[in-house]
């Protein structure tokens, strides 16, 4: 079969690529799409490179890369009535629609590859009516969410919604929606892009920090009181002007630039977003276990079903249990490389995003 995998990067990703590179923009479509997927953010090709080792086509597009996809419709000869304007970003607020140019290159894609299968990262920004149109030339419309769903979203033109939250699944079949679980992982691939280096950090911490991680920002509040806490995130304009975290703030970190501080500590902190309520789902999980470094993440019922809890990760049950931990690891340093080897192997073994695509290959069977 053939698999178009659809995805949407962070404004301020794309953004920080072009400009270290202000020449990226100017060069064809082939090699500026290389030069964003050898960054490694998200899942980068994970998808389709691993589709195509299980003897599928596949491919994947950054719908809302504006440089990658107009050089796209240049090389395509696909005309664009409508000039780019550019609106400031705010998350859930700016849907797709208001970038004129992003829909007809899709769908020109679409035309092109001719897939028997889209898969959309982004489902809660696609417009419900460009999936109506696409509908006729593909088998499968399948989405993947596993964040706060926004009011208007509207998933009704999926034949399939993905989710590495249990509850969201139960959910979205009272909605009326065909939901699955399906776990998120990691590339094996990525550690050979990794220098070999000794630790260089004890205890840190990337990710966001907002409204949807107030448990989360109290958490790193507390430790960061005791503890030699290095993080890296979105948010800091959201902390108090007296939080400890601003001074242990080291700016943000994405792609490669993320899985060399993870690999680089003792202790990588996790840390569930509050929507996920009491389930482990989230990408820390793999990336820093992927890694080989000691992941101490937040206890959830569901975790022994993908680590084992004290052998291949360490898991808190409060903010007080969490210090105590990262104290004791930080000073039993053969404990703490025995649990991160264990976790390493674990990861490595059962949840690698070929994995991962077998289990989406065994999933969609039901619904083509």
């Amino acid at each position: 079969m053939k698999f178009l995998i659809a995805d949407t990067y962070y404004p301020a990703f794309l953004k920080s690529v072009y400009a270290d590179d202000p020449k990226l923009a100017m060069r064809p479509y082939a090699s500026q799409w290389r030069t964003l997927m050898d960054q490694c953010f998200g899942t980068a090709d994970y998808y389709s490179e691993n589709l195509n080792k299980l003897g599928h086509e596949a491919t994947d597009v950054i719908a809302n890369c504006r440089p990658l996809q107009t050089q796209w419709a240049k090389e395509h000869n696909l005309p664009l009535k409508y000039t780019f304007t550019y609106r400031p970003y705010h998350r859930f607020r700016v849907p797709w629609i208001q970038k004129s140019w992003l829909y007809p290159v899709l769908r020109a894609q679409i035309q092109e590859f001719q897939p028997d299968v889209i898969h959309f990262h982004d489902p809660a920004r696609v417009d419900p009516s460009f999936l109506r149109e696409i509908r006729p030339e593909v088998r499968l419309i399948t989405g993947q969410i596993a964040s706060p769903v926004p009011a208007r979203a509207d998933f009704s033109q999926f034949d399939l919604m993905l989710t590495s939250f249990p509850h969201f699944v139960a959910r979205f079949v009272e909605q009326g929606l065909a939901s699955r679980y399906f776990q998120l992982g990691f590339e094996p691939k990525l550690l050979s892009r990794l220098t070999e280096h000794k630790p260089g950090y004890s205890v840190v911490f990337v990710g966001g920090l907002s409204g949807s991680h107030a448990g989360r920002t109290q958490l790193l509040e507390q430790i960061a009181h005791s503890q030699p806490l290095s993080l890296w995130g979105y948010g800091l304009e959201s902390m108090g002007a007296n939080s400890p975290l601003r001074s242990r703030h080291r700016g943000q970190a994405w792609a490669l630039d993320m899985y060399s501080i993870l690999s680089s500590a003792k202790i990588a902190l996790n840390h569930h977003i509050d929507v996920a309520e009491n389930y482990a789902n989230n990408m820390r999980l793999y990336e820093a276990t992927g890694v080989g470094t000691l992941l101490l993440t937040d206890q959830k019922e569901n975790l022994s079903d993908i680590f084992v809890p004290g052998q291949e990760v360490v898991a808190y049950s409060s903010p007080e249990e969490c210090v105590e931990l990262i104290q004791y690891y930080l000073t039993h340093e053969d404990e703490r490389l025995a649990i991160a080897q264990a976790g390493q192997q674990r990861t490595l073994a059962e949840h690698t995003y070929q994995h991962r695509m077998q289990e989406y290959l065994d999933i969609i069977a039901d619904y083509l």
